[in-house]
């Protein structure tokens, strides 16, 4: 695969809408799946197994990297002091519930599309909103002052990658790559931010030129688009294809494409190895197969995603 275009591949066109649709649960979760014996790993309705996975795309935030753990305490707080500045009458905590529901009902899209509702909340206020452009520059200004001291920790070598990364991801992705996977990293944060990152966590071996994100033009990019060009220029089926991530988007692209989808319900804040409920639920609605709140036990789980005895 080369990388051309800066933000997706340098493919054959797609044929693919390039707006990621808003979240519907597809399915009624079940309260609990099946568990592989002695561990945290579930599984959902006997899901199928394809047999040995030849692509395998990894979200980033979340999902390996929790660089960026705790972003929505800065997005929230800047789109309530941008919806005060329209001069509503509303109290500040009925804005802040407000702007929580719709983030978290938007996360894993693209950033912009957060930034495209804050811009008609604004309208429906009264006010001239910015470009949804301008708040997301805006909101990521903000964060990069909170993982300012993150991101130079890890180039400085005074934190190890393995504390700012989901438990277990080094050795899933080794394990992956010795048994001859092809790896992809697709992420909704721009993919700028997702190269430098990836590369102070050390994962840039893993992915090579393989690192896809959003940018300006973000009907430029989408995840969707990423997975039908792997599958079309290696000429393959959904069927070859095996995704992990913690938002949304990605889970349902890779079950549409016909693939087998790991939801990672990661806990970012207290690596505790217990599945966050709420990323549970909402990655089972869109029909993820297997739910595991980490990598620590990726041996076992490779052995049931390859039709290894288990």
């Amino acid at each position: 695969m080369v990388l051309d275009h800066p933000c997706l591949l340098d493919a054959q066109p797609v044929n693919i809408d390039p707006h990621e649709a808003d979240y519907r649960p597809a399915i009624d979760p079940p309260v609990s799946g099946e568990f592989l014996p002695g561990t945290s790993i579930e599984i959902i309705g006997g899901a199928a197994r394809h047999g040995p996975p030849a692509h395998v795309i990894f979200d980033f935030d979340g999902t390996l990297s929790l660089i960026r753990e705790g972003w929505p305490e800065v997005m929230v707080p800047m789109m309530v002091d941008v919806l005060q500045a329209t001069g509503t009458c509303e109290p500040a905590q009925q804005l802040h519930a407000l702007c929580l529901d719709f983030v978290m009902q938007l996360n894993g899209k693209q950033t912009i599309y957060q930034m495209i509702r804050l811009a008609e909340e604004v309208g429906r206020r009264g006010g001239v909103p910015e470009e949804p452009i301008a708040y997301k520059q805006m909101y990521h200004e903000r964060l990069m002052q909170r993982i300012a001291g993150r991101r130079e920790a890890l180039r400085s070598g005074r934190v190890e990658p393995r504390r700012m990364l989901v438990p277990g991801s080094l050795e899933m992705l080794d394990a992956l790559q010795q048994r001859g996977a092809r790896l992809y990293l697709a992420s909704g944060t721009d993919r700028q931010f997702v190269v430098e990152e990836a590369r102070l966590l050390g994962l840039e071996p893993f992915f090579g030129e393989r690192i896809f994100g959003a940018c300006d033009d973000y009907l430029a990019f989408s995840k969707a688009m990423v997975i039908q060009q792997i599958l079309t220029e290696n000429d393959v089926d959904g069927a070859a294809l095996l995704g992990f991530g913690d938002g949304y988007v990605e889970i349902q692209n890779v079950k549409q494409a016909g693939g087998t989808a790991v939801a990672v319900a990661s806990d970012e804040s207290g690596r505790s190895g217990k599945p966050d409920a709420w990323k549970r639920r909402r990655l089972l609605g869109v029909g993820a197969d297997v739910v595991v709140p980490d990598f620590r036990e990726w041996e076992v789980l490779l052995g049931y995603l390859w039709n290894e005895a288990v």
